[in-house]
């Protein structure tokens, strides 16, 4: 693996030569045809797409072996070793695709820089910066035939030119042609530039135009086209050549002209392509794809007959290649994180009996999926080395239940536990639910549990704290207060970080690091945010997975309805009949970071409104700026019953389990995320009685409507974040750009090519388990850090 066609070949140029040079030259009178040998070797090595320094070394090379012999053809064998071996060290290719895009023409320093900015800083960034679409200019249409909403080619003749001001909100001045055939007319227009494009666009000059075409007002335009001069009308032969066929079309920054940067890339291609290596084993090429040089050529000069529909989708075998060797590098890299992890020293919980006997007297029975997730809990936490597992699961699936029996296997060996939320209300649910797990397991077996936010008193805390270093806390629940300085366990041995994408990676690190006795914890990470098992694989590529993919018995569906303005007497309907029947309500506003004084200004205000129309209804407001204590009384009365309904800012984040709650109403549901509206969802339907969930939108976009939409289709976990992810991108989904889970990826798409991550993640763990560190395959190890070690952590890779 890590061999380019260019490493192949000079290669098989330079073996005939080292063989003649052995033992000092010994065997050179033995070597039958080595002159035609290294020749035909050495025209095969120049036929590449290869920088002009090579071709030029390789050239003079063939060149003396083609002449007549010498007197002494061991002189010839020693200079031609020693001007071909640097090239062929992987560290000159490596250096060539690494040269800064100023070495292509036409883009210099200063358009080096836009570039730059771009994250195309190197030939090789331009060799994998993929075209966004294709114009297929492979026939002309008629002006009089342009379809508006259309891409098109036509060749046309300019009528006349000049420049008008432009009025409104975006002054300067706007550069117009009138062009036409035989057949019409049309008007081509430049916002910019339009004082170089005037010079191209003459009265009587004929152009090949492409662009995209638009309707103002009556007539039909095109805004900024590309257009190339041609002799005449009809189309000057080597004109029309260079410019008909299937064109790439890339996205640029403002300041290089497409025509420019398309050839760039064609030199990069014609120079450099033959030294981009391919890394996937024959096993990872099963599909037999391309090489990585060819599928490059492929989709940056297509063939006139390549299928364009095809090349737009990516529905092309030399996409599919690029796509696998780029997550081939990535799931190498996350696997060798992995590794560099499980080689820690950790804290063995050896199996026993307690969180057995907790579970029998718990007054459910666990499901099946909970009980697998249990046993891969506890073979890992047996182990002498840190659990590193992500417990995934839709909302209500039982979770918790999970990380307490967890939590009590780890409190049977005299070790404690840490469960980390992101906010206090969260922090708030989680000890209310913890605390009565334990009063059901009672008697010795129950855990001594405690909180520490930073709403508890000084005297509170300190209590707390002490009690943590003493030993007498088995579980403390907590915010990053756990992460300050003075907050010291005894024993700490699991971590437990709920909803772990609101973290950073150090906030996450800086409590694994409290551990005792330098021994590193085990973590378990969770999270109500079900996402496909391939991508969960790659993006906690550094995590066990368990998944809880069924809900607890007795769940009764929960009905979506989405509201518009006007409809809120539908609404106070849905209300009234709810509580009549002895049932419970919410009402939800959104709380937005920009806005959070409006918004918390818009539920208090709410508030009294649906008071004065609900006179005989107990309503209660619950929101972040509450103190604990008022909190605590509100949320009591509310699950308590003595509350009929409960509005809210903060539900979503509050995780109250009351099964007499029937009825939501989300206010503003455009402005919600879809995760954070399923979560909500999940918040009724917690018991036998048929419950409703209403989405009042006042204002859509299209994101919004499609996030709205897919809530009414399903109530499925999985099916809804696979929504979300179609939506928003895995960028946004994840939290990779805020979190740092995950690199960012130039060409593979985790949703569209979720098929090839499994495909590149079993050739990485077939490729590690012959050569676990990559020590064998320098190259490849080379590859993985460059490509991703600073991402990864993998500076000691190789």
């Amino acid at each position: 693996m890590g061999e380019s066609p260019f490493r192949l070949r000079i290669a098989a140029l330079l073996r005939p030569l080292e063989f003649a040079a052995r033992d000092d030259f010994a065997q050179l009178e033995r070597v039958r045809d080595l002159d035609r040998t290294v020749t035909l070797a050495a025209e095969q090595v120049c036929a590449l797409a290869i920088p002009a320094e090579a071709k030029g070394i390789i050239a003079r090379v063939a060149e003396r072996f083609a002449s007549p012999p010498i007197a002494d053809p061991a002189s010839r064998v020693r200079d031609a070793l020693e001007v071909l071996r640097p090239i062929a060290q992987p560290s000159w290719a490596e250096a060539q695709l690494e040269a800064s895009t100023a070495s292509l023409p036409g883009l210099g320093a200063k358009r080096s820089e836009l570039l730059a900015r771009r994250g195309l800083r190197s030939v090789g960034d331009v060799l994998f910066h993929l075209p966004v679409r294709y114009d297929d200019r492979r026939s002309l249409q008629r002006i009089g035939d342009l379809t508006v909403g259309q891409r098109a080619t036509f060749v046309a003749r300019v009528l006349g030119s000049a420049f008008t001001a432009r009025r409104g909100r975006y002054r300067g001045r706007v550069f117009e042609a009138m062009v036409g055939d035989e057949t019409g007319t049309i008007l081509l227009k430049w916002f910019r530039g339009g004082d170089s494009i005037s010079r191209q666009v003459k009265k009587g000059a004929h152009l090949l135009v492409t662009g995209d075409v638009k309707r103002y007002r009556f007539d039909k335009e095109v805004a900024h086209p590309e257009i190339s001069q041609l002799e005449d009308a009809a189309g000057g032969a080597d004109a029309l050549q260079k410019g008909l066929g299937i064109v790439a079309d890339y996205s640029t920054p403002e300041g290089i002209h497409p025509r420019a940067f398309r050839r760039a890339v064609s030199a990069a291609v014609e120079r450099f392509a033959d030294l981009v290596p391919g890394y996937l084993s024959a096993s990872g090429n099963a599909l037999d794809l391309p090489e990585p040089a060819d599928a490059l050529r492929a989709l940056h000069e297509p063939a006139s007959d390549s299928d364009v529909a095809a090349l737009i989708s990516g529905e092309v075998p030399a996409r599919a290649r690029l796509v696998l060797e780029e997550l081939f590098l990535l799931e190498l890299g996350l696997a060798l994180r992995r590794s560099g992890t499980t080689a820690e020293a950790g804290i063995a919980i050896p199996a026993g009996r307690r969180a057995a006997a907790v579970a029998e007297r718990l007054p459910f029975a666990l499901t099946q999926a909970q009980e697998r997730a249990c046993r891969e809990i506890a073979v890992d936490v047996a182990r002498p080395h840190p659990m590193n597992r992500l417990l995934e699961g839709d909302v209500g699936s039982g979770k918790t239940v999970v990380a307490f029996l967890a939590a009590v296997a780890v409190a049977e060996h005299q070790h404690q536990t840490a469960l980390m939320a992101p906010t206090e209300l969260l922090a708030e649910q989680h000890e209310r639910t913890l605390q009565k797990l334990a009063s059901d397991a009672g008697g010795q077996d129950g855990l001594r549990i405690a909180r520490l936010t930073a709403s508890l008193s000084s005297v509170q805390s300190k209590q707390v704290r002490a009690a943590l270093k003493a030993g007498e806390v088995d579980l403390v629940i907590g915010t990053q207060a756990l992460l300050q300085e003075g907050v010291d366990f005894r024993a700490l041995a699991l971590a437990i970080v709920d909803e772990q994408h609101r973290f950073g990676v150090r906030q996450r690190a800086a409590l694994t690091q409290k551990a005792a006795g330098g021994l590193a914890p085990h973590t378990l990470v969770m999270t109500a945010t079900p996402i496909p098992r391939s991508l969960a694989l790659t993006l906690h590529g550094d995590l066990d997975l368990s998944v809880i993919d069924e809900l607890p018995p007795g769940r009764s569906p929960t009905e979506t309805l989405l509201f518009r303005e006007g409809e809120g007497q539908r609404v106070a309907d849905l209300i009234r009949a709810t509580t009549a029947r002895g049932e419970q309500a919410y009402v939800v506003y959104p709380l937005v970071a920009e806005s959070e004084k409006l918004d918390l200004r818009s539920a208090t205000e709410s508030t009294e409104r649906i008071r004065a129309a609900f006179p005989q209804l107990k309503i209660d407001l619950v929101h972040g700026q509450l103190d604990a204590a008022a909190r605590h009384a509100a949320m009591a009365r509310f699950a308590a019953g003595d509350t009929n309904l409960l509005v809210s800012t903060t539900v979503i984040e509050v995780g109250v389990d009351v099964s007499n709650a029937t009825l939501m109403v989300v206010e503003h549901a455009e402005r919600f995320g879809l995760a954070q509206l399923h979560q909500l969802r999940g918040r009724i339907g917690r018991g036998r009685k048929k419950s409703t969930c209403v989405l009042m939108a006042r204002g859509v976009s299209e994101d919004s409507e499609a996030r709205l939409r897919a809530l009414l289709q399903t109530t499925d976990g999985f099916e809804i974040a696979e929504a979300d992810l179609r939506i928003r991108g895995p960028g946004e989904f994840l939290g990779t750009r805020q979190h740092g889970r995950l690199p960012d990826l130039r060409i593979a798409d985790l949703v569209r090519d979720v098929r090839h991550v499994v495909t590149a993640r079993e050739a990485a763990l077939e490729t590690l388990r012959r050569d676990p560190n990559l020590r064998s395959n320098p190259s490849l190890a080379r590859a993985v850090r460059a490509r991703w070690g600073d991402r990864l952590s993998l500076a000691s890779v190789g």
